[in-house]
């Protein structure tokens, strides 16, 4: 089972990172293009030889994303199950 978590900078939290890249792109020529913030996307395999069902497999990756992979007091994250 291969689980995808996505963490991203809580809205309001500064994204300097992101702004860098959107000032790039408009002086690319891609004037429209507003908003731009920075994350980063972890994905793992979970193996179900294990026996590690969805919702256990969910819950692990969200005890594993509280612990190391997110910031909790700037970032916020997703997780799914991508097969």
């Amino acid at each position: 089972m291969k689980i995808r978590v996505t963490v991203m900078l809580k809205e309001g939290v500064l994204d300097p990172q992101g702004k860098a890249i959107g000032h790039a792109l408009q002086s690319l020529g891609f004037e429209k293009v507003h908003n731009v913030r920075v994350g980063k996307v972890v994905e793992f395999e979970m193996p179900h030889a294990e026996g590690i069902q969805r919702e256990k497999a969910i819950q692990q990756a969200e005890t594993m994303t509280r612990e190391l992979l997110a910031n909790m007091v700037i970032e916020d994250f997703s997780i799914e199950v991508v097969s």
